[in-house]
C-alpha cells in the first residue's frame, strides 16, 4: 500500500515540496517570497528529460529550481537576483548617509558613467567573475583611467558584497583584486630629492613673481600637512607662541563652487603639529603681510582664514594646484635641467620621505602625516634606495670605528651601543 501524502509524475518519480503537474502535463514550481506567490514552468522535470515534440527548448524545472536558489542546499532569495546591477547600485548607496560632499559626488560620477554601459542593467543572479573582469578591462579599453576604474569598482565591490550578506548571492563577483586584471597606469608621486626641494625654494624666494608664496613652499615643505589642510586654516589655528598648529578641519570647494568646512580626512588627521622655528616664522611672515578684508568671510562658522582672492573668500585647492604648476613651469623654462612635476601632494610626499630618511621613529612619523594607517607611513620606508642604504651603512661603520678608537685611546673596556645617542 502507497504511502499518502507522496505525489508522483507519470513515470513514477517523486515531486518535491512545491511541485505539481498542470492539466496540460507542464511542469510546475510554486514558492513564496515574502508571502507572495510566484511560479516556474518547464515540460521536462529533469535535464535528461527529452523534450515533447513541438515544444521549445527550455530548462528542466529542477534547473529553474536551482537557478532561482531554492535546491535543497540553498535558501537564497529568487526575487533579488533579478535585481538590476543599477538597481543594486542605488540601493547600496542609499545605505550610505552622511558621508562628505566629495564622496558624494564621486557616487553621482560613477552612477553617470554607469548609465552609458551595457553592464548597468544586467541582472546581478547574472553576473559571474569573469562578467566583473571584462567589464572592468573594457573600461580602460575605452579610456578610462585607473584611478577611474578603481572608484567604479570601489561602489560595485561593496554593492555586490551587501547581496551576498542579504543572501541574495552566493559570492561577490568583483571579490578578486584589482591589480591583476587591469594595467596600472596611474603616475607614482615620487618625492623630491632633498637637492632637487633646496633649489625649488631658492628659485621660489630669488624669483620677482612667484617670491610671495616662498613661504606657503616652504610650510609644505617642512610640515606634510595637507594642502586641503592648509586652506582650512585660520589665524586662531596658529599658535607662534609654542610654535603648534591646530588641525582639525579642511577647507573644500564642491562641484558647484560653494565653500564647506569638513572634518579632516581621517579621524587620525585631527592632530596638534609641532613646527620648528623656520616654519613659525614663515607663519608669521604670512600673518603679518596678511591684508584685512572690509568684511571677513566665514564659512561654516570659521573664519580668519590665512589666504583671500580679490573677492575676499579663502583660497583652495584649486589655486594652489595651478601656482605650483606655474612656478615649475617657470623653473623649467629659466633651466636647462628640469624640475619634476611638483605638487602640493609632492610636497607632502617629499616631508615623509625626508622625515623617514633621518630615522625618525615610524609611529611619530604616523602622527604627524595624519596617517590612520602605519602600513602607509611604513610604504614610504620602503621606497628608500641603493644611496639611502649605504649613507646607514656609512653611518653605522662609522660608530662602530669612533666606538674602536674610544677603547683604544682610554684602554676602558667596551663601548656599549647605548652610551651613543641616535643620530
Amino acid at each position: 500500500m502507497a504511502k499518502t501524502g507522496i505525489r508522483r509524475d507519470s513515470k513514477h518519480r517523486v515531486l518535491r515540496r512545491g511541485e505539481s503537474i498542470r492539466w496540460d502535463g507542464k511542469y510546475q514550481f510554486k514558492y513564496h517570497v515574502n508571502g507572495k506567490a510566484h511560479f516556474v514552468y518547464s515540460w521536462r522535470l529533469e535535464p535528461t528529460d527529452k523534450l515533447p515534440a513541438g515544444k521549445k527548448p527550455c530548462l528542466s524545472l529542477r534547473e529553474l529550481e536551482k537557478q532561482i536558489g531554492y535546491d535543497l542546499d540553498s535558501q537564497m532569495h529568487p526575487e533579488g537576483r533579478s535585481m538590476t546591477v543599477e538597481e543594486l547600485v542605488e540601493r547600496y548607496l542609499s545605505t550610505r548617509i552622511g558621508v562628505k560632499p566629495n564622496t558624494k559626488a564621486n557616487y553621482n560620477f560613477v552612477k553617470n558613467l554607469m548609465k552609458k554601459e551595457d553592464f548597468y542593467y544586467k541582472k546581478i543572479g547574472d553576473v559571474k567573475t569573469s562578467d566583473a573582469k571584462l567589464f572592468l578591462i573594457k573600461l580602460q579599453q575605452d579610456g578610462k583611467r585607473y584611478s577611474t576604474v578603481k572608484t567604479v569598482r570601489g561602489v560595485l565591490r561593496p554593492a555586490f558584497q551587501m547581496a551576498v550578506d542579504d543572501d541574495v548571492l552566493h559570492k561577490n563577483p568583483f571579490g578578486f583584486e584589482l591589480a591583476g586584471v587591469v594595467v596600472n597606469d596611474s603616475v607614482t608621486r615620487e618625492a623630491l630629492t632633498r637637492d632637487q626641494m633646496r633649489k625649488f625654494l631658492k628659485f621660489v624666494h630669488d624669483d620677482n613673481v612667484y617670491c610671495k608664496y616662498y613661504e606657503v613652499v616652504y610650510i609644505l615643505f617642512h610640515t606634510g600637512m595637507r594642502i586641503s589642510e592648509f586652506c582650512g586654516l585660520t589665524i586662531k589655528d596658529i599658535d607662534l607662541g609654542n610654535r603648534i598648529v591646530n588641525i582639525d578641519h579642511q577647507l573644500q570647494r564642491l562641484s558647484d563652487m560653494i565653500l564647506v568646512i569638513e572634518p579632516t580626512k581621517t579621524s587620525a588627521g585631527t592632530r596638534k603639529l609641532p613646527v620648528t622655528e623656520d616654519v613659525a616664522k614663515c607663519f608669521q611672515a604670512i600673518i603679518e603681510d596678511r591684508e584685512k578684508p572690509k568684511v571677513e568671510k566665514v564659512v561654516d562658522g570659521y573664519t580668519g582664514f590665512l589666504f583671500l582672492d580679490d573677492k575676499g573668500l579663502p583660497l583652495v585647492v584649486m589655486h594652489w594646484e595651478h601656482r605650483f604648476n606655474h612656478m615649475v613651469k617657470r623653473y623649467n623654462d629659466i633651466y636647462r635641467v628640469q624640475m619634476p612635476n611638483i605638487t602640493p601632494h609632492v610636497c607632502r610626499h617629499t616631508y615623509c620621505s625626508n622625515m623617514a630618511k633621518s630615522g625618525m621613529n615610524p609611529k611619530t612619523l604616523q602622527y604627524l602625516m595624519g596617517h590612520s594607517d602605519i602600513g602607509v607611513t611604513l610604504n614610504t620606508y620602503t621606497h628608500l634606495g641603493l644611496e639611502d642604504a649605504e649613507d646607514e651603512l656609512k653611518r653605522l661603520e662609522d660608530l662602530q670605528n669612533a666606538k674602536k678608537e674610544l677603547e683604544r685611546t682610554q684602554g676602558e673596556k667596551p663601548v656599549s651601543q647605548r652610551m651613543f645617542k641616535a643620530i
